[in-house]
């Protein structure tokens, strides 16, 4: 099992729900641990958001969900975000650290690459969900 962070179009109720993509690939549905946040800044880019990385100590923080999932969605995940081995694309795969009831969880999450931002409206409060809902 690993743990994944979902800031965008695969938290629940979204595009992308990372409930649903395991459903439609019959792989077991991940456990939600619970709402967190991550240092850094989220930018609109238009039916998605993108999330770029801050250091610990930023005051800005995104908003998302920590699912622990099982290994086989990994795959599913990396398609949707449209990450392959080898190729650069608009997001990354990464690894960030998370607070969770007091513990650090290691999760994979999937940021955007920096120059990406460039152009893009900086999403306030850095939750994707209810911005979405304003806008």
């Amino acid at each position: 099992m690993k743990y994944v962070f979902v800031y965008g179009t695969l938290r629940a109720g979204e595009i992308n729900d990372i409930n649903l993509a395991a459903d439609r690939h019959a792989i077991a549905r991940p456990r939600h641990l619970g709402r967190a946040t991550v240092a850094g800044r989220l930018f609109d880019f238009g039916s998605y958001p993108g999330m770029v990385a801050a250091p610990a100590h930023a005051q800005s923080s995104v908003v998302g969900d920590v699912y622990e999932i099982d290994d086989a969605l990994l795959p599913v995940l990396d398609e949707i975000e449209q990450v392959y081995p080898g190729l650069d694309g608009l997001f990354v795969s990464s690894e960030v650290d998370v607070e969770m009831r007091g513990d650090r969880v290691a999760c994979l999450y999937y940021p955007v690459a920096p120059a990406a931002i460039a152009g893009r409206p900086e999403i306030a409060g850095g939750d994707w969900v209810a911005y979405r809902r304003t806008r």
